[in-house]
């Protein structure tokens, strides 16, 4: 099935030779040039995945991603300018699971939504299916909590829980060796490429993250714990 990419930016010529470039690989694009019109078509249509500039018109991409992580938890992409150090990491922190500099590559750009996309693919897929033919990508089970890697789906207690790619690679890394401690740098490197710089911070708001979702389905959920100055791990139960 062809994946559809909203691409938001106020910038014309980005938005023109991006989309030709998109589409020419097979995908659909669905184009806005700020912030409040793509709000106001993605919050009842989400895409596949979302590619949003930071700097934008009536509303601009933090306040976007922030609305938009409201209602869907499809992949975001930031395209940031190189003085933007300080958005891009507010970005990651926010919920964005990926972003490129300007002026940017293509190519690269293409390889990230690929990426992307094969990480969060068949999320709606039952959880009842032929067996993996990779190992990492088999059903984990850790006590109430069921993970499937290759669907992109989490129950708790058989309740689903609805993650982004960048919390779902975070979890999956914490539930792998329950009771083991994962320090901050060893989550970053599960959920991010090597080429995107994230800190401490960014890593602690994921799991803040995760622990409210996991409460939505159950209100006593300690299933992550926090040990400070060292890391988190994940507690069976």
């Amino acid at each position: 099935m062809t994946a559809t990419i909203a691409l938001v930016d106020d910038d014309r010529n980005i938005l023109t030779s991006v989309t030709i470039a998109l589409e020419a690989e097979g995908f659909r694009v669905r184009t806005y040039p700020d912030g409040q019109k793509a709000w106001e078509a993605l919050a009842t249509k989400p895409a596949d995945l979302a590619v949003l500039d930071v700097k934008m018109p009536r509303m601009d991409g933090m306040e976007l991603l922030k609305k938009l992580r409201e209602v869907t938890d499809m992949p975001v992409i930031f395209l940031t300018s190189k003085d933007e150090e300080i958005d891009q990491v507010l970005g990651l922190r926010m919920g964005a699971d990926d972003y490129i500099g300007k002026p940017f590559s293509q190519r690269l750009l293409i390889e990230r939504i690929r990426s992307l996309l094969r990480r969060s693919e068949m999320r709606a897929t039952p959880v009842a299916a032929t067996p993996a033919e990779n190992p990492s990508d088999e059903v984990m089970v850790r006590g109430r909590l069921t993970l499937d890697p290759l669907r992109h789906r989490v129950l708790w207690n058989g309740h689903d829980v609805t993650l982004t790619v960048t919390e779902f690679m975070i979890l999956q890394t914490l539930a792998q060796h329950p009771g083991h401690v994962k320090s901050r740098d060893q989550l970053m490197d599960a959920a991010y490429s090597d080429d995107v710089y994230v800190d401490d911070r960014t890593i602690d708001s994921h799991i803040k993250r995760l622990r409210r979702k996991f409460r939505q389905a159950d209100e006593e959920f300690d299933g992550i714990e926090t040990l400070y100055g060292v890391g988190y791990r994940f507690k069976e139960s």
